[in-house]
């Protein structure tokens, strides 16, 4: 009998946990991203933080996720969610390796930088090559704020439809590419839904549009002058962090997790602009604060600010009673134009 002991269905897989950590930074949204030893030898592609689940330490999942971010980080997390298992072949094991192969459960979690001020930039953040970025630099093409981003109709657009009218359709799809392009993007007639942040990055990594495309199969990105869009990162984990924007802009209408990323208090001109920045649109002010004052979100606490140097302004904070009050206390921004 031959032995299959390194066949490719018995090798050995690892579980891990990748962390998708979110926090605000002057009003934009930031996620932590770390350079590994791998990540240096792979072109300095920076990576989600990551750490093993330990099933004899960490009586639940979640457990394991808030101490290994907090041993290695010295963050405390708010809002955590998992979101998915990546474990497609390719994120760490190719058809050719003998190795074996990491599946990783992916979270969403939120935390707040003022709150964690002790650990920023603490030592072991330092140490792990730790660092905030902004996410809008790996999905340029989301942050709708101040104007469509040029970049949609200048370069993107044009290299998806051209890849879209040769591609073969996949039986596997109800949707032939040219589908997918119209609805994910918002053509012809439809309408740019801000939570298919996962669906257009990887409607762009299937048109070779992006790093990872390349990176996954072991080849250099073109040298051709092909544009590649948004920064890369290492294996699929730009995939991870489009779930969790994903998720998080999801999120937004029916819970109220933005007051996981803002302070204490806060003016209603820093709540708008952090929803803004985190759903990528521009919300009308006046429908914005009606929203707001139809949820009974926040209350006053008395005091004002005087930041701007202008007109002080009234500080407010989430006021929580809203949680007991009823299931679904979000911001319903399908209204705001």
């Amino acid at each position: 009998m031959s032995d299959t002991s390194s066949s490719p269905s018995r090798r050995p897989i690892s579980v891990g946990l990748n962390a998708a950590i979110i926090a605000m930074r002057d009003l934009s949204p930031v996620a932590l991203v770390v350079n590994t030893e791998r990540a240096e030898q792979e072109a300095q592609l920076g990576s989600l933080p990551f750490g093993p689940f330990d099933p004899v330490h960490h009586r639940t999942l979640e457990a394991g996720l808030r101490n290994w971010v907090d041993e290695q980080t010295g963050l405390k997390l708010g809002y955590v969610e998992q979101l998915y298992t990546f474990g497609d072949r390719g994120r760490l094991t190719r058809s050719s390796d003998e190795g074996g192969h990491e599946v990783s459960i992916g979270y969403l979690a939120l935390t707040q930088l003022q709150r964690n001020a002790a650990a920023l930039p603490g030592r072991r953040l330092i140490d792990m090559g730790g660092r905030w970025r902004g996410w809008y630099g790996f999905f340029p093409w989301e942050d709708w704020r101040e104007d469509r981003p040029t970049m949609l109709d200048e370069s993107i657009l044009p290299s998806l439809e051209r890849w879209a009218e040769k591609a073969p359709d996949d039986r596997l799809r109800p949707m032939k590419p040219l589908q997918r392009l119209k609805l994910y993007f918002g053509l012809s007639g439809a309408a740019w839904d801000e939570e298919r942040v996962l669906e257009r990055y990887e409607l762009l990594y299937e048109a070779g549009l992006v790093h990872e495309y390349f990176l996954d199969r072991g080849l250099q990105p073109p040298t051709d002058g092909r544009l590649l869009f948004g920064h890369p990162m290492k294996m699929d984990h730009r995939r991870i962090l489009a779930t969790a924007i994903s998720r998080l802009r999801s999120k937004l209408k029916y819970r109220p997790v933005v007051f996981e990323l803002m302070p204490e208090s806060f003016t209603l001109t820093e709540l708008q602009a952090t929803v803004e920045a985190i759903s990528g649109r521009h919300l009308h002010k006046q429908n914005f604060r009606r929203l707001v004052e139809q949820g009974q979100l926040v209350e006053p606490t008395g005091a004002s600010s005087t930041a701007t140097g202008g007109r002080p302004a009234k500080l407010f904070r989430f006021r929580r009673s809203v949680l007991a009050e009823r299931p679904a206390p979000g911001l319903r921004l399908g209204g705001v134009s």
